[in-house]
């Protein structure tokens, strides 16, 4: 499964390519969000790119997702994209290094974009406490290393599609047709690639694993 990214720039090649004597790169850092408003948040973020004129520091925004195929009850198959990290957005950043310390620091201007962005709760990172009273210090983001980027995004690229199916191990069910037909019984294993599963159904007094299609029952 290949992931479209933002101006077409892979995120695996980008993350060895910083020139270790710049004293400007580009990190990926990630960033917790609002549930479910993912889409949301890398849509909007986009968007004040180029109206806050901030694409030279912020350059890709991206919802890392992998396939899941869907298998309903009638047996129909359904693909969606699955978020790897649900709850977070992945986002490239210019950073620059500190004349004062030998460490990389995010661009303030596109921290301050991210960071006010709506349904943005706050960068992954070290909180830095404060010197003095009473309250929690800011999240100091600090950037994914560049084995981090690449085992995060090779998944994305290379994983086969999952198969779901919308029944589990304990689930009660009835069966709908077949020769077991208005028996109830248990789910006991469920093989999602081959579309059927193994129930515990109750014949002649004693309960029996049976095989059966993901159509022929329900919960």
């Amino acid at each position: 499964m290949v992931s479209e990214f933002t101006d077409q720039i892979n995120p695996i090649e980008e993350a060895n390519e910083n020139d270790a004597t710049a004293s400007v790169k580009s990190f990926w850092y990630a960033v917790q969000v609002a549930s479910g408003c993912e889409k949301k948040v890398k849509s909007t973020i986009e968007q004040r790119l180029y109206t806050l004129d901030v694409a030279d520091r912020i350059f890709q925004v991206e919802i890392p997702q992998t396939p899941i195929i869907r298998i309903k009850k009638d047996g129909s198959r359904q693909t969606v994209e699955e978020k790897v990290f649900p709850g977070y957005v992945l986002i490239r950043v210019r950073a620059q290094q500190s004349p004062e310390k030998s460490e990389w620091e995010i661009d303030d201007e596109a921290w301050q974009v991210i960071k006010n962005t709506p349904n943005v709760i706050n960068f992954v990172g070290a909180e830095q406490r404060r010197a003095s009273g009473r309250g929690r210090g800011h999240v100091k983001p600090l950037p994914l290393s560049p084995s981090e980027v690449n085992r995060i995004f090779r998944k994305v690229q290379e994983q086969e599609p999952i198969h779901k199916i919308d029944l589990v191990s304990g689930d009660k069910i009835k069966v709908l047709s077949g020769p077991f037909k208005d028996f109830e019984g248990e789910v006991i294993e469920v093989s999602a690639e081959r579309n059927k599963l193994k129930a515990l159904l109750s014949i002649f007094g004693r309960d029996t694993p049976v095989e059966l299609e993901v159509n022929q029952v329900e919960k």
